[in-house]
């Protein structure tokens, strides 16, 4: 346990590796974002000087209010043991109210139907630039083969592919301020964009000015994965690497500014090139300058499939989200891997890019569904804040000022809507609608579970392990229970153990897994029931650790053994003279929906949908770790009340 702590803070210090990893892991996708920005801001319309003055005046603040102050400032110190993201501050106030589910649900769905495009438009973004060079090269196929081999890549696990990562963004980063120096220096004044006047200007004056406040909104979508990969590098590293992220960020945007004023009054289009980004680049290094633009899209898009990773990981221990198979590729803490959300997000991705085509489409798919995250993050930040007795005018404050910022962009992005902003938010409302039935169906499964004192039963368990007319069962039957209390147990594990086919056995083990809201417990208490016959463990499991609950029994099995608390040698007299151990037979119950029951019609539709979903999920004896050899899975009915009685009438 403490080894595991220790660890964790080792990667947490603000150190030069630190800082590298930082660079890579999180700045992907808010550091791409000078690929497609002011080429959305400015469009098809002729280039003007309060249109470039003040999108970039826009842009700065953006990044100053919604990137520096809210998240790297305010929502890093939300830290739930070392863990960032929507789940893990949601976990540090889910006891506060029980409608803060709502807003986690919302915000969590939103952040993976985002991870659908983003993949999408950092990569076309970067591969269009070979148009400048060819206009005849297909970009669509080039696209999709970069981002197929990016997910056949996922299951090895990101530590050989992360160390090179680093170096990589800090070469693209230098890159962006260096090419934003030299053309500052043809057109210095573009500085004056720093004053917010412009971005007022362009906002209140300007025809339309406001509905391009969802193009502005590009800039700063990857905040929120900056606080999601909290845990990989910690807060110091993040807040230290931002200083140099964003210097870098804010010279390329203004080295676009410069170029585009020395068109004033053309179109893009005109220009030979679509995209402000790549008018900065010299003819000989456009294709140096495609080629790492291409690999940071990759690492921005690597970032956000391990973002959705953990927070499915998160889902699942918080009741959100099927029991899916989890993988840990490689040995480094956090590092995981989902195979069916892996598959789920290639299809996404290629459907995107089949359906977009270009990079231009995907803008208005874009920056509409992680806005509404953003107002959830807002909503959450606000309770955690309350517990931290923080003074109720500077919450009122915080509030007032970010609502208004979120919603604008909200407001501005909804255009977006009839362009493809539909297609995140029906990714959005599809995941949302599967986390809202797996909470449900786990608070109607849980109060339909009928638990009785299993103190009641300990005297009748001692007798059938002792009674040797009835064949035995297994030396050691392990059942797994979902009963909080130590002294309760389901009724259906008694009626599975006395009245199925009796299970006799030398000693039964009943294990509770409790997940916690700290993300690395690792605990268990254990109650010796009955010397020698009847023993509840309960495992206290943070929310990022896996469930090996079978390597963890046998480890609390040899400690109780050294501590002479059991004795686990078979009672068996041959086998008792070589000191030999019994087998240990887990029994996990699956539950169905008998057909007869009278749930009410939407408890009954949530159930079933429950239920057909469960078909395509991992089994429990998987899913906690155990081994499939020694596992019996038993079929008990959800039976709630029996249905209504039934006439017969008897003919001879």
């Amino acid at each position: 346990m403490n080894t595991n702590s220790h660890s964790h803070s080792h990667s947490q210090r603000v150190s030069g590796a630190g800082l590298l990893i930082a660079l890579g892991i999180i700045y992907g996708d808010i550091g791409t974002s000078p690929l497609y920005v002011m080429k959305a801001i400015i469009g098809s319309t002729p280039i003007n000087a309060t249109l470039v003055y003040g999108g970039i005046s826009c842009v700065v603040w953006t990044l100053t209010l919604q990137t520096t102050i809210k998240y790297v400032v305010l929502t890093l110190q939300a830290d739930n043991k070392g863990e960032g993201g929507i789940f893990s501050l949601y976990a540090l106030v889910r006891r506060k109210a029980k409608w803060l589910t709502i807003p986690a649900m919302l915000g969590g769905s939103a952040l993976l139907a985002d991870g659908v495009i983003t993949p999408p438009i950092s990569v076309s973004s970067a591969v269009e630039g070979l148009l400048l060079l060819n206009p005849d090269i297909p970009t669509v196929p080039i696209v999709i083969g970069i981002l197929v081999l990016l997910f056949l890549l996922q299951s090895f696990g990101t530590q050989i592919v992360g160390k090179a990562f680093g170096p990589v963004m800090f070469v693209w980063f230098s890159m962006l301020a260096t090419l934003g120096i030299l053309s500052v220096m043809d057109h210095p004044e573009i500085l004056k964009s720093l004053n917010p006047y412009y971005a007022y200007d362009l906002l209140v004056n300007y025809p339309g000015g406001f509905w391009l406040l969802g193009a502005v909104f590009l800039c700063t979508t990857g905040a929120e994965a900056l606080y999601s990969d909290l845990g990989h590098c910690g807060k110091g590293n993040i807040r230290i690497s931002w200083v140099f992220v964003k210097t870098c960020l804010l010279l390329n945007y203004f080295g676009q500014g410069a170029w585009l004023m020395q068109f004033e009054g053309k179109e893009l289009v005109s220009l030979g090139t679509t995209n402000p980004f790549y008018g900065l680049m010299p003819d000989w290094f456009l294709l140096i300058g495609i080629i790492i633009a291409t690999i940071a899209a990759v690492i921005a898009s690597q970032a956000l499939i391990t973002g959705s990773f953990t927070l499915i990981g998160e889902a699942i221990r918080l009741n959100m989200w099927p029991k899916v198979r989890l993988i840990y590729p490689t040995n480094v803490k956090g590092q995981l891997y989902v195979p069916s959300i892996n598959l789920l997000l290639l299809l996404g991705c290629v459907g995107v890019v089949l359906y977009f085509r270009e990079s231009a489409n995907m803008e208005a798919a874009y920056g509409l569904a992680i806005t509404v995250t953003m107002l959830m993050t807002t909503t959450l930040l606000s309770y955690y804040l309350i517990t931290k007795k923080v003074a109720k005018v500077a919450i009122f404050l915080f509030l007032l000022v970010y609502l208004g910022i979120e919603g604008s962009f909200l407001l501005a992005n909804l255009i977006k809507f009839p362009h493809g902003g539909w297609v995140t938010l029906l990714i959005g409302s599809l995941l949302i609608s599967v986390m809202y039935i797996w909470l449900r169906a786990f608070y109607i499964k849980r109060r339909l579970t009928e638990n009785v004192s299993l103190t009641e039963y300990v005297e009748a368990l001692r007798e059938l392990s002792e009674d040797e007319s009835i064949p035995k069962y297994a030396t050691h039957l392990v059942f797994m229970t979902s009963a909080d209390r130590p002294t309760e147990i389901e009724s259906k594990i008694i009626y599975s153990i006395f009245q199925k086919r009796p299970k006799r056995a030398d000693i039964y083990w009943f294990i509770h897994v409790n997940t916690v809201d700290d993300p690395y417990t690792m605990e268990y208490k254990v109650k010796v029931l009955a010397s020698q016959d009847v023993v509840r463990i309960d495992f206290n499991l943070g929310f990022r650790v896996e469930q090996r609950i079978n390597l963890f029994f046998r480890k609390v099995v040899e400690d109780l053994v050294k501590n002479k608390e059991v004795d686990i040698t078979s009672r068996y007299s041959s086998l008792n003279k070589q000191n030999l151990i019994g087998d240990f037979r887990f029994v996990v119950l699956e539950k169905f929906l008998s057909y007869e029951n009278d749930l009410p019609f939407w408890e009954n539709t949530i159930m079933q949908s429950y239920f057909n979903i469960k078909q395509f999920t991992t089994s429990e004896g998987k899913w906690f770790g155990l081994d499939t050899s020694s596992v019996k899975i038993e079929k008990v009915p959800l039976i709630i009340k029996p249905a209504r009685e039934v006439e017969l009438k008897r003919i001879k």
